[in-house]
């Protein structure tokens, strides 16, 4: 895992740590594509709506911060909510 893949997943934990209630259980799986990194994100079953939000508003905002931290490094991020 390079220095900005590790970035991008502090970055990943610190936006949702504040929406869970077991902060505990946040998991964050990085996977290096080339310039894509994939982000799987894994929360207890019971803070899944939460971090998800009203018809997927709350993931999209997620999705959106992340994307545009890998814009600046010059990569694509993908932020994949695993159940």
């Amino acid at each position: 895992m390079s220095r900005e893949d590790y970035g991008m997943t502090d970055l990943l934990h610190t936006i949702v740590k504040p929406l869970v209630n077991n902060p505990d259980a946040i998991a964050i799986t990085p996977i290096n594509k080339g310039r894509t990194i994939v982000l799987e994100l894994s929360v207890d079953p019971s803070d899944m709506g939460k971090v998800i939000g009203k018809q997927g508003r709350r993931a999209q905002a997620i999705r959106a911060v992340m994307k545009a931290r890998a814009t600046l490094q010059g990569k694509r991020v993908i932020v994949d909510i695993v159940g």
